[in-house]
């Protein structure tokens, strides 16, 4: 059966972009297409979009979607995350790795027609979602990859930066961190084993494979098995780092000596002086405990 009740729409005119932008008023006619009632969700910040969000479920929207990238997904299922309410996303961004990992299509107009039908049938599936629990009780949710070595200090970095703009100021982030790179002392508990303790220039956890546009950093995860994966790069200079980044495109980096890979429900994860990213955003400082959540999200499909 459909969809019941109004269906909250989340855009972040930011995403993406020109064409991007240009393309949401036809995406939203696609969505409308299907007779469903459109309720429009704009905001100036991510915590505006969030709360804006819940708002418009308690209004009685019977389910949200995000046009958009990581980001706006990011920021739209902290609304759903847990819940019965249906979700979808239409990628619509520079970065859709969530979105890819669903076999969405990248083209955003196929994506939407999809949506649309999903819509009319209303028809769901339950995949994971994981969870972050901060060392003062602060939660928040995500989908894709938990970064909390080289990649989250870049991004710490480029957000600091006014200069250069766009993707060049994390080119010149990237380059300054590989050449003060130096491993961090991390200490690592899976589902409740023996903690390790170990060196390591990064650190990450995947409910599903990729961030970043398409690295393929946690090639092995699937957000449907009820389980997180834990990749980690031990010690190692800057050189090898960075002849190992073109393989994390193609997930191949997992065969690298210096490269494991563990699976978990149930993550603690602690070192100094880091602030984890999660789909990308600025999530909250180390230490964290990570948990996978089965079916925490209801994703609309046709």
């Amino acid at each position: 059966m459909s969809v019941s009740g109004p269906v909250a729409v989340l855009t972040n005119p930011s995403a993406g972009g020109r064409r991007q932008r240009q393309l949401v008023p036809e995406i939203t006619a696609r969505l409308a297409s299907r007779d469903a009632e459109l309720m429009l969700v704009t905001a100036r910040t991510a915590a505006e979009a969030e709360q804006a969000c819940l708002q418009a479920l308690d209004r009685g929207a019977g389910a949200l979607i995000a046009i958009g990238g990581d980001g706006t997904f990011h920021t739209a299922i902290q609304a759903v995350a847990g819940t019965k309410t249906p979700f979808a996303v239409v990628p619509a961004g520079s970065g859709n790795d969530f979105a890819a990992a669903l076999g969405i299509p990248a083209d955003p107009l196929a994506a939407a027609g999809q949506v649309a039908e999903a819509l009319r049938t209303g028809t769901t599936r339950a995949l994971d979602l994981a969870r972050v629990t901060g060392a003062d009780g602060t939660q928040r949710w995500y989908g894709a990859v938990f970064a909390a070595g080289f990649d989250a200090i870049v991004n710490e970095r480029a957000n600091r930066m006014r200069w250069p703009r766009g993707d060049r100021r994390y080119d010149l982030a990237i380059l300054l961190e590989l050449l003060t790179l130096r491993p961090r002392h991390y200490r690592i508990r899976l589902d409740g084993g023996e903690p390790m303790s170990l060196e390591a220039v990064l650190v990450a956890v995947g409910n599903s494979p990729s961030y970043g546009g398409g690295i393929r950093i946690c090639p092995t995860a699937d957000p449907a098995d009820g389980m997180l994966d834990v990749v980690i790069g031990h010690r190692m200079g800057r050189i090898t780092l960075a002849s190992l980044w073109p393989r994390a495109y193609r997930g191949t980096h997992l065969n690298h000596p210096r490269v494991d890979s563990h699976r978990a429900r149930t993550i603690e994860l602690d070192a100094d002086g880091v602030v984890g990213y999660a789909d990308g955003e600025r999530c909250m400082p180390l230490p964290v405990t990570i948990t996978c959540e089965p079916g925490a999200l209801r994703v609309l499909t046709p």
